[in-house]
């Protein structure tokens, strides 16, 4: 008899179709036959469908797609419309926000009208979307734990994309969409003001989501390892602890002298992972609205020390027309 092993298996445990539990009165009926896909049944569930979006679901995809689309098709127009360009530069196409000079008003579409009209549009799609997920939680008996996590990020998004810009007063101050320019943004906010690694905010973000990073593989591997006790079946584990909770947690006291249960992990794993957009968020809305320069705050409340002030100035050599 094969011991069932669930890294990796070659035993897929594939139980019949099902369309999932009763919808409530006045949903929408979910669409599509569900099937089976023995591929994704090696790392997950091998049943895909059936599918429900419902009203906000729909709603949030044409938002969404509408974004997408002003998006790409600027970008595919600042390479005058040529496919293989797009295609070569697309790490490093944009849409930029407005310049400075327009503030918090409505510019040109090419000068950033586009911009607004795709943040509006992606703003609108990310809370329908929210609001669909909330709304399925309750609906189906859940908590609410998905849709409080998904707001921490949407947090992050809006302080980066609207509350800081308007504090600041001007929609230059945004991100503009794009893979490379959207890093090229993170340099340029941490060069002018005086570097983000000295916003303390910053620090504790970095802290939990290098700290969320470790604690989702050190839970992953934990269940992985006592799976041949059940250890997957969390929930019983929660109520009713098993061999593979007693393993667990032997394990754990034996290499650091401290355990988490089947279920406080989870809030451990959760609010790391929270906190990481949350305190982000923070450290980017007092950049530059209440903190001009990150060293010079930390060398007042001596976080670091002051760079020696007799130290030689160095001249570049081309300036003064020398050769090397």
């Amino acid at each position: 008899m094969a011991e069932y092993q669930n890294l990796f298996t070659s035993v897929q445990p594939v139980g019949p179709l099902h369309d999932g539990i009763e919808l409530p009165r006045g949903d929408d009926k979910r669409t599509g036959t569900p099937f089976l896909v023995h591929l994704l049944g090696r790392i997950g569930n091998a049943q895909i469908g059936p599918v429900y979006l419902g009203s906000l679901g729909v709603a949030s995809l044409i938002f969404g797609i509408a974004a997408f689309n002003i998006i790409g098709f600027n970008m595919l127009a600042s390479v005058d419309w040529n496919p293989i360009q797009f295609i070569r530069q697309l790490f490093w196409l944009a849409l930029e926000p407005p310049p400075p000079a327009y503030g918090l008003s409505f510019p040109p579409l090419a000068q950033g009208g586009w911009w607004l009209i795709v943040g509006f549009f992606l703003t609108i799609s990310i809370l329908l979307w929210w609001a669909r997920t909330y709304r399925r939680a309750r609906q189906l008996g859940l908590g609410t734990h998905v849709a409080w996590a998904f707001a921490a990020a949407i947090w992050l998004f809006l302080v980066c994309g609207f509350f800081r810009p308007v504090m600041m007063g001007s929609w230059s101050e945004a991100v503009p969409f794009g893979i490379f320019p959207h890093l090229d943004w993170v340099s340029a906010i941490s060069l002018r003001y005086g570097n983000l690694f000295y916003n303390p905010f910053h620090a504790l973000s970095i802290v939990f989501l290098y700290g969320s990073v470790l604690l989702f593989a050190m839970h992953g591997a934990t269940i992985l390892a006592v799976g041949r006790y059940g250890g997957e079946r969390e929930i019983e584990q929660i109520v009713d602890r098993g061999t593979a909770s007693e393993r667990a947690g032997l394990f754990w006291r034996w290499t650091m002298g401290f355990n988490a249960s089947m279920e406080s992990i989870h809030r451990w794993a959760w609010w790391f992972a929270v906190l990481c957009p949350l305190v982000g968020g923070v450290g980017i809305l007092l950049t530059g609205t209440v903190v001009d320069n990150w060293y010079l705050w930390s060398v007042k409340h001596h976080v670091v020390p002051v760079y020696p002030l007799g130290s030689p100035v160095v001249v570049d050599p081309a300036i003064l027309g020398v050769k090397p």
